[in-house]
């Protein structure tokens, strides 16, 4: 057995493209390995800033030998047609057989095939693995023709520690013995074209060690690239960072904000992870934390540190890709004075902000386009604002005035020099703005909130007011770009819909809200001068909800069987008829009750289709000759009006406790009772009977809808 060690070295490949480049180096590999019939014991992908990296172990040095049976045309077709087909599989007459079949005699014979060695097998795999490796954004360079990326400086390839060398070739390209542009580590003048070879050499850091070096396996490679001041696994840098990074904040009695996010992406940005710590001047400390945090974060990538009280220090992490005889002064230095000019500016807007109200802003809005098809931000607050006063009358709290202040205001940041600055601080901003004009607390929280929640990790508000104009906000952008037709397709969501679905769906149901959709999706519809019945929405709605809720277990079947009911839009109903539904159908009971709800469902499918009527009338007492069918009508008349009861007070276990008790008279009746009986009106009459287990259980749920 063997190993395969390939390393594609390049220009830097942008931080949040790398894991998934090395996820699918690792598919594209590993399917290919197997459909070339070459089984591993282990394959593993790395990625640094510069090199992309596959290790494959356990490959054999040789391809199986395969044996392959073939048919080829009748044995009394054109001699022409014979001979193709031995010219094709390499073949002489006398190495055929005559077998008949179903369709005739035929000619077989069996080609047996040498099975490569792995390093030519490779010489075709590896280059279609390169050229169908897919990004994000790719790029030409030089005068070749491959798309990648960034540019590529060499390719370093070993199997069994000896040099792979092949032709990379883009699809329709004829470059013959060329890489595509891409050159070689000896190569020096950069104006000139090369040939290009697979080598055993690859570098380390390009300032710290760009020397060339040899590898022979993995191994050696690893170990050798560490010498050269690069930490190939991505997972060993992010310890790295918060080790050194913990260490150093322990020293200088602060803790570090650890930051997955920005962790990962400044994994992605170095190979040699260097933590340094800079100082943040006393006078920008009074700007609001998220200010300073955005502005370290976002632009800089820097790591915030706080104090003993939780409170933001002034001070950052750095984490530089070098090395300095200085011991990083220099890099400090450096990185607090693009700091220092970052914050001067969020200071200036700060102070200029704060001398014109939010609410003397609102008109400003008038200049901001939200949607071609949907008018301005201002047209878009006033449409939040009258939904948050409807929204308010079913929130328990929610004072419908303050949640129209607050709707009016939620917007007006969005003109302030601070968010066209930081755009990541829309909400934040506002908040910190209308606390300065002196607004009521609620409405400072609403704005601030409104935007949430943003993801599925995101706090989702509880503050009434803050409820009401969150779910304003996104039933106003649902609403209004289905009403333009702009709806999700496939994969696509230009527009955050699902976001915002999800977003609505949560607010519900964390905070327990009863809340009729359906006509407040009417409303909203309407302030787009739109016609709409909501339907669609709701639709689109239940196939979030399903989402939100897979993670947690819920069955999407009994989801779509509550659906199915029609007319249900308050989640909160639905999630606890959803939940006594499952819990019952957990139950001996109604899996049982599952099973003969489909048996009755069928029989009457057959028989109504059969005799072309509906057997949903009235059943007969009188016709009900055996005791079973007497038993099961007196259960169904016990039941029905028990489940009615239960539905009408939301008692949906009551319901499903109603619904069990049918269970031992449906058995009986199906066991004891033949329903195709040979008089016409007792065969009727038992249908009838059937149509009443299928009503009863469909006033809980459509039974049909559930898989299982």
């Amino acid at each position: 057995m063997a190993e395969l060690l390939l390393e594609l070295l390049s220009e830097e490949i942008p931080a949040r493209m790398q894991a998934r480049a090395a996820d699918d180096l690792k598919r594209l590999a590993g399917d290919g390995l197997k459909a070339a019939g070459l089984a591993f014991t282990k394959i593993e992908t790395y990625v640094t800033p510069r090199r992309l990296v596959l290790v494959v172990d356990g490959l054999p040095v040789k391809q199986a030998d395969v044996e392959e049976e073939k048919r080829g045309p009748r044995v009394d077709a054109p001699e022409q047609a014979v001979q193709g087909f031995l010219r094709a599989n390499n073949v002489a007459l006398d190495q055929c057989e005559k077998r008949k079949t179903e369709k005739g005699e035929f000619w077989f014979t069996v080609v047996r095939q040498k099975g490569r060695t792995t390093a030519d097998a490779l010489k075709t795999l590896l280059p279609a693995i390169i050229v169908n490796l897919s990004w994000p954004k790719s790029m030409r360079w030089g005068s070749g023709k491959l798309r990648w990326v960034r540019p590529l400086s060499s390719i370093l390839c070993l199997f069994d520690e000896r040099v792979v060398d092949f032709t990379l070739e883009p699809k329709s390209l004829k470059e013959v013995g060329s890489l595509a542009g891409i050159q070689t580590l000896s190569v020096v003048d950069s104006e000139k074209r090369h040939e290009i070879l697979i080598a055993n050499k690859t570098v380390g850091h390009r300032f710290l060690a760009p020397q060339p070096f040899e590898v022979k396996d993995f191994a050696d490679y690893k170990k050798k690239l560490k010498a050269a001041k690069v930490v190939l696994d991505a997972a060993e840098r992010r310890a790295i960072i918060e080790r050194d990074a913990t260490a150093l904040a322990r020293a200088h009695g602060l803790t570090f904000a650890m930051d997955e996010g920005l962790m990962n992406e400044v994994a992605g940005l170095v190979e040699w992870p260097v933590v340094l710590m800079g100082s943040i001047d006393k006078a920008f400390m009074d700007l609001p934390p998220e200010v300073l945090t955005v502005s370290m974060r976002q632009h800089q990538k820097y790591f915030r540190l706080d104090d003993a009280d939780g409170n933001i220090a002034p001070r950052f992490v750095v984490v530089a890709n070098m090395e300095t005889a200085d011991g990083g002064k220099t890099v400090i230095a450096g990185n607090e004075r693009v700091l220092r000019a970052r914050l001067s500016d969020a200071q200036f807007f700060w102070d200029q902000d704060r001398k014109t109200k939010l609410g003397a802003r609102i008109a400003a809005l008038n200049d901001r386009v939200f949607h071609a098809n949907l008018g301005t931000d201002f047209d878009r607050t006033d449409r939040i604002r009258r939904l948050a006063v409807r929204l308010a009358q079913n929130i328990p709290g929610a004072d419908a005035a303050v949640a129209e202040r607050a709707a009016l205001l939620c917007k007006a940041d969005l003109t302030t020099g601070m968010v066209g600055e930081f755009p990541e601080l829309q909400g934040t901003m506002g908040n910190y703005y209308a606390i300065n004009d002196g607004e009521p607390m609620e409405v400072a929280m609403a704005i601030a909130d409104h935007y949430s929640p943003v993801g599925p990790n995101d706090s989702c508000p509880t503050a009434p007011v803050s409820v009401a104009v969150a779910l304003a906000d996104k039933i106003d952008t649902l609403a209004g770009f289905f009403a333009i037709d702009e709806k999700p397709t496939g994969s696509k969501d230009p527009f955050a819909l699902r976001r915002a679905a999800l977003g609505v769906i949560r607010l519900i149901v964390e905070n327990q809200l009863r809340v009729s959709l359906l006509p407040i999706f009417v409303d909203a519809a309407k302030a787009h001068n739109a016609s709409s019945d909501g339907k669609e929405l709701m639709a689109f709605f239940a196939d979030r909800l399903k989402v939100a809720l897979k993670d947690k277990g819920v069955r999407h079947d009994l989801i779509d069987a509550v659906f199915a009911l029609g007319g249900e839009d308050d989640l909160v109903r639905l999630l606890a008829r959803v939940e006594a539904l499952g819990k019952f159908l957990a139950t001996d009971d109604g899996a049982n009750l599952l099973v003969a709800f489909r048996r009755a469902a069928n029989i009457l499918k057959i028989e109504e289709k059969k005799d072309g009527k509906a057997y949903d009338g009235a059943v007969d007492p009188a016709k009900l000759s055996q005791a079973e069918e007497k038993a099961l009508a007196d259960g169904l008349a016990v039941a029905e009006a028990a489940i009615r009861a239960s539905l009408e007070q939301e008692d949906f276990a009551g319901a499903m406790t109603a619904l069990a008790a049918l269970r031992a008279p449906v058995d009986a009746f199906f066991d004891k009772v033949t329903v195709n009986a040979d008089d016409p009106a007792l065969r009727a009459n038992r249908l009838r009977l059937l149509a009443r287990i299928r009503a009863a259980l469909g006033g809980v749920a459509d039974f049909s809808r559930i898989e299982g």
